[in-house]
């Protein structure tokens, strides 16, 4: 198996972590902030790792607000 890059290792962990109840429908994931410190990471990381949540239509984001998680995630 190649090897992975580290906002793709989070944007399975975030997505895991979904699927398992930790963040239901409807909630906010952490800031970023949060999630920077957390999985101990530079922004640009984040970022990637949100945007591929967004592609696989999981999350969404709302300007100014946060990331939540969708209603139907990845339906």
């Amino acid at each position: 198996m190649p090897p992975r890059y580290r906002y793709e290792e989070i944007a399975d962990d975030l997505q895991h972590r979904i699927k398992a109840g930790e963040f239901p429908p409807g909630s906010r994931l952490p800031s970023r902030r949060e999630l920077i410190a957390h999985y101990q990471v530079t922004e640009p990381v984040i970022d990637r790792a949100m945007q591929i949540l967004r592609i696989k239509e999981i999350t969404e984001t709302l300007p100014g607000v946060g990331v939540f998680v969708r209603d139907d995630p990845g339906a």
